[in-house]
C-alpha cells in the first residue's frame, strides 16, 4: 500500500448525486449528519472547481521538481466520498500549498497532533482516532477517494481529531509545520518500490528522517510498518542512523496494541508476509 496512492486530480463518476450544494461547517451542525454532495461534473472535469475541496495541485510551481516517494493513480471518487468532502473540507481539510504555516494548535484545538503518511482508505486511521480521543491526528495523502472517505467515517462516528492533508508531505513538513511542533510520525505500509532502481524513491531516507526529526517534539513517537522485508531493513537501518531518534525495541518492535490490523496488512499476512513495526523515540 502506498502512502500516496493516487494524484488529487481524480475522475469524477459519471453519475450524478442529488441534493443541496451549500457547504455546512461542520461546528454548525451536529457530526454524524448527512447532506448529499453537488451534482458530480463530468468525466475529466476538476471535482471542486469553487475551491470547496481539496486542490488537484496544491504546491503547483511553488516548489522544486523532485523525484515522488508515491505513484500517482487515478480512482473514482463516489458520490459520498465528494459529498463528505464538500461538507467537510473547508473545516478539516487543509492543501498542502507551502506557502504559510499551519497552526496546529488552532487546527485541532489545542490537541496534541500525530502525522500519519498515507492512510489509504482511511479505516486504521479513524480507528486509532476513536481509540485515543485526546490525541490529534493529521492524516497526509494525495488519495481523494481515501481523503473524502476518512472524513466521512469521522463524520459518521463523531471523531473531531482527524483532519486531512492533501498533497506532498516533504513539503508539508519542510514548509508548514513548526519545528518541534508533533508529537508523533506514522508511516504505514509505504509503496516498497521493490526494484533496485526505484529505490530512491522510498520514502524513508536520510534525508526524510532527519527533516522529521526536526519536527518532533522530545519524547515523540516514530512509528513505520511494512511487509516487506527489505524494506524494513532499510528502514531500521535509516531510523538508527539518526542521532536524535533511539530505538524503544532492540531491533524490530511488536505490533502495539494502537495500530488496528487492516485488511491489506490481514491479506499480506495471508499469503505468508512477514509485518515488520520499528518504534523509534525522539531524544530530549
Amino acid at each position: 500500500m502506498s502512502e500516496n496512492p493516487a494524484s488529487p486530480e481524480t475522475t469524477a463518476p459519471d453519475a450524478a448525486a442529488t441534493g443541496a450544494d451549500a457547504v455546512v461547517p461542520a461546528a454548525a451542525r451536529p457530526l454524524g449528519a448527512t447532506a448529499a454532495s453537488a451534482a458530480v461534473p463530468r468525466r475529466g472535469a476538476p471535482m471542486f472547481p469553487d475551491g470547496t475541496g481539496p486542490a488537484a495541485d496544491p504546491a503547483g510551481s511553488h516548489h522544486e521538481r523532485r523525484i515522488r516517494s508515491f505513484q500517482p493513480r487515478r480512482s473514482r471518487v463516489t458520490a459520498s466520498q465528494a459529498g463528505a468532502l464538500r461538507r467537510l473540507w473547508p473545516t478539516w481539510g487543509v492543501d498542502v500549498d507551502g506557502l504559510s504555516r499551519l497552526d496546529l494548535d488552532a487546527f485541532f484545538g489545542g490537541l496534541p497532533v500525530v502525522l500519519e503518511i498515507g492512510f489509504g482508505m482511511g479505516e486504521a486511521t479513524a480507528q486509532m482516532a476513536a481509540a485515543d480521543p485526546g490525541t490529534g491526528i493529521l492524516g497526509c495523502d494525495v488519495h481523494t477517494p481515501g481523503q473524502g472517505n476518512l472524513l466521512g467515517l469521522a463524520e459518521r462516528n463523531g471523531l473531531s481529531n482527524i483532519r486531512v492533508a492533501n498533497g506532498d508531505a516533504i513539503i508539508l513538513l519542510r514548509e508548514m509545520l513548526a519545528p518541534g511542533s508533533l508529537a508523533g510520525l506514522r508511516v504505514y505500509f509505504p509503496d516498497p518500490w521493490p526494484k533496485k532502481r526505484h529505490h530512491k524513491r522510498r520514502l524513508i531516507q536520510p534525508e526524510f528522517v532527519a527533516l522529521a526529526a526536526t519536527r518532533l517534539a522530545p519524547g515523540a513517537l516514530v512509528h513505520c510498518a511494512t511487509d516487506w522485508e527489505p524494506y524494513a531493513e532499510q528502514m531500521l537501518e535509516v531510523l538508527s542512523a539518526e542521532p536524535t531518534l533511539e530505538n524503544v525495541h532492540s531491533g524490530y518492535a511488536p505490533r502495539p496494541d494502537f495500530r488496528p490490523l487492516t485488511k491489506f496488512e490481514g491479506q499480506g499476512l495471508d499469503k505468508g508476509h512477514v509485518v515488520h513495526d520499528l518504534l523509534f523515540r525522539r531524544r530530549g
